[in-house]
């Protein structure tokens, strides 16, 4: 009985045992789940979203690149990239016999996207420990539908906006282009990267092993899209200068050339084009030198278009009239071994003449009778030797060289454009000014409502004389090239020697036409220069003026220009426009 007893108790306090100890289990548990949805919650959630969780860039659209008349310029499409996370697809399960593997997974990507396997196998290994790697950028959305389509492990798509540039080479020193992921290079895109690139967005999301987004986690952060950018530019004008420009390359076999058209009244850059170009919609074959927007970048000897600006100078100073007469005799001025030459013996010649011949001899003396820093005073008034101050990437200063004590010679060649250098914009701002009754304004890319406040640099009457004057250089001088059918222009010419590593090379030169139109009351000014013209024709009136006489006819019709040449001059002086001329040297 009492061994019944006894085996009763000990299966009793068994049970017991077990009780406890399930119940202790129990407690360690439940303990042990607190500790982890509350005491440990936040680092558990952590690496759950380290696993699982991904948060995306949502990238901005770049803000468009107009012309004046709401033409684009630069916009941005929609494409669309293919990623990997390669140690996602190297950890998954791998079973041969089925064909399952990450081996498997990438000969199924090479075939869908036409790429060798091999080569694909490698850019895998070699990023095996990473969880992000590049497959195709910026694709069209079949190519990439496709590509999603074979559903390989760790691959999956994200959206990205790829430039497009509707003007192609036409505009693109002026608008540049952005790399690849969408940062401005050159031009306006490089200069207002940041307005241009908006601020992007986020989200966050669960991804599966395949890279298929399970569900959304939390609010999306939109993102704001670039500022749209209006230029000055007019396409129209832009794609006729252009073209002009690139039909005078081929046929003089020149080495560049450059040209900028100026709306005198408000400081405008209305065309801005360059030779070489280059598309920026393909650049596989893009070369260094092409990039360069020569109108802004390239510096050189102005030669004879800055006479106008002496004869300014020497009307300024009171002690010249419209009337007065300098001796040009003999045709030339000697400082030394230094001597300045005419084409020919002038003799007594009125300031006219003076242009119309391009005396050298003429602006020397004219010159050296004023006070020794007018004539580089007048210079520096209108920018020469200072950024125009547009905002390009690189752009020049000019060189205005200054000195304490001035040499003659130093003096009589400032006169006639030798010893500084400018870019061609720089010389359009300063015949901008001119044209403008001696106000200048400043000069801008983008468009002007209003004008900007400017500054009188040259008296009205002394400038709307000086254009008189020049209106005779294309009437009866070298510049009688740069005619325009109804139309009145006054410009000058330029043929300067180009400045080699031993001095100025005397078989090189620079083409230059300055001018503005309509002569009565201008509207435009332009600029155009030729580099390095091989062929029998190098002059500026022979090369230069024809560029500008087509060019600004185009414009000047474009823009609804009214002709101010009287009707019966007008057949009289078109029959005069491709005569034979003498140019004087330095013209």
């Amino acid at each position: 009985m009492k061994t019944v007893d006894s085996s009763q108790h000990i299966g009793k306090w068994r049970l017991r045992f077990v009780y406890g100890v399930a119940f202790v289990l129990f407690l360690v548990a439940a303990g042990r789940l607190f500790y982890l949805t509350v005491v440990d919650k936040a680092f558990l959630q952590n690496q759950g979203e380290i696993r699982a969780v991904r948060t995306e860039s949502i990238p901005a659209t770049r803000g468009m690149i107009l012309d004046r008349r709401g033409e684009p310029l630069a916009v941005s499409t929609p494409t669309w990239t293919i990623i990997a996370n390669p140690r996602a697809l190297w950890k998954m399960p791998s079973d041969p016999t089925i064909g399952v593997g990450p081996e498997q997974e990438i000969k199924r990507l090479a075939e869908v996207m036409g790429v060798g396997r091999a080569w694909l196998q490698e850019k895998f290994e070699a990023n095996k420990k990473r969880s992000f790697m590049y497959l195709r950028r910026q694709i069209p959305p079949q190519e990439a539908d496709a590509i999603m389509a074979a559903k390989v492990v760790g691959v999956s798509k994200t959206k990205e906006y790829k430039r497009f540039y509707p003007a192609g080479e036409v505009a693109s020193h002026v608008v540049g282009f952005t790399n690849i992921d969408d940062k401005g290079q050159e031009g306006i895109e490089l200069a207002y990267d940041g307005a241009l690139q908006g601020q992007p967005g986020q989200r966050s999301y669960v991804k599966d092993l395949s890279g298929n987004i399970i569900r959304g986690i939390g609010a999306e952060k939109n993102e704001r899209p670039g500022e749209n950018i209006e230029l000055s530019i007019d396409l129209r004008l832009q794609y006729l200068a252009y073209r002009e420009l690139k039909a005078a390359v081929n046929e003089h076999r020149a080495t560049s050339a450059s040209a900028v058209i100026l709306d005198v009244k408000t400081g405008e850059i209305l065309a801005m084009v360059n030779q070489p170009s280059y598309n920026p919609n393909d650049r596989t074959k893009l070369e260094y030198e092409d990039l360069r927007n020569r109108a802004v970048i390239d510096l050189f000897e102005p030669g004879s278009t800055m006479k106008p600006f002496t004869i300014s100078a020497a009307l300024m100073s009171g002690q010249y009239s419209t009337e007065t007469t300098i001796n040009t005799s003999p045709g030339y001025l000697r400082f030394g071994r230094f001597t300045i030459r005419d084409a020919a013996n002038y003799g007594v010649i009125d300031f006219e003449k003076l242009l119309i011949k391009s005396s050298n001899v003429g602006a020397s003396k004219i010159a050296l009778s004023l006070p020794q820093d007018a004539v580089w005073n007048m210079d520096y008034e209108l920018g020469i030797g200072s950024p125009v101050g547009i905002g390009f990437p690189g752009e020049a200063s000019g060189v205005l060289p200054s000195h304490p004590k001035w040499h003659p010679s130093e003096i009589a060649t400032l006169s006639y454009g030798y010893g500084l250098s400018v870019s061609t914009l720089q010389l359009a701002q300063a015949y901008m000014a001119l044209a403008n009754g001696g106000y200048r304004v400043p000069v801008t890319i983008f468009k002007q409502d209003v004008p900007a406040e400017g500054k009188q640099v040259i008296p009205h009457q002394v400038a709307k004389d000086v254009v008189k004057m020049m209106e005779a250089v294309v009437q009866r001088g070298s510049g009688r090239a740069a005619q325009i059918p109804g139309y009145r222009v006054a410009g000058k010419t330029g043929t300067v020697h180009k400045v080699g590593s031993k001095g100025y090379e005397y078989d090189q030169y620079i083409a230059l036409f300055a001018g503005v139109a309509p002569a009565s009351d201008p509207r435009l000014a332009m600029v155009v220069m030729v580099n390095d013209p091989k062929g029998r024709e190098y002059y500026g009136g022979e090369v230069a003026a024809p560029v500008f006489s087509r060019v600004m006819e185009g414009a000047l019709t474009t823009l609804n220009i009214y002709p101010d040449l009287p009707e019966g001059l007008r057949e009289v002086r078109l029959k005069t426009k491709k005569l034979p001329y003498q140019v004087a040297q330095g013209s």
